[in-house]
């Protein structure tokens, strides 16, 4: 039982991590030529948006959880392990590139000089994270889908 709960909370929160992302990527084809003033008046939908990092916070937590408890088990671990380096990812580019961002525009309330090459770094950075978010996901199942052969192959052996 602890583990299918385990499963649970990573898939879960994997997914809904990708929620934010994947609006961040579907978008990006028709922001990213905005003029300065639409592309402002835009990212004001955001506002509010920085609570999903109680969820990034909870895939981390349950992808951990999950690659320690196969630490054991090879290929569950590492799909569990691919998940959690690739939530891991998400961050790393969120605190190099996407913060930075977010910052230098004080939250797109004010256009420095060169706010289209900030819009850029935004916009990619978050379409880099979606990738990994989805990777994330699908590293989730797999470790799910692996652990229930090596679970269903263990059984038939007894």
């Amino acid at each position: 039982m602890r583990l299918k709960t385990a499963y649970f909370f990573a898939i879960l929160f994997n997914a809904l991590a990708l929620v934010p992302a994947g609006a961040h990527l579907f978008e990006l084809p028709n922001k990213i030529g905005l003029p300065q003033e639409q592309y402002f008046i835009v990212q004001g939908i955001y506002r509010g948006w920085a609570l999903f990092g109680f969820i990034v916070v909870g895939a981390l937590l349950a992808n951990l959880v999950l690659a320690a408890m196969f630490r054991r088990r090879r290929t569950p671990f590492l799909w569990a392990l691919v998940a959690l380096l690739a939530i891991a990812g998400t961050q790393i580019i969120f605190w190099t590139w996407t913060f930075p961002a977010n910052q230098a525009t004080m939250n797109w309330t004010q256009a420095p000089g060169n706010w289209r090459e900030l819009r850029t770094q935004w916009e990619y950075s978050h379409a880099a994270s979606a990738a990994l978010n989805l990777t994330a996901l699908a590293a989730a199942i797999l470790s799910a889908l692996t652990a229930e052969r090596w679970t269903t192959e263990r059984r038939t052996r007894a």
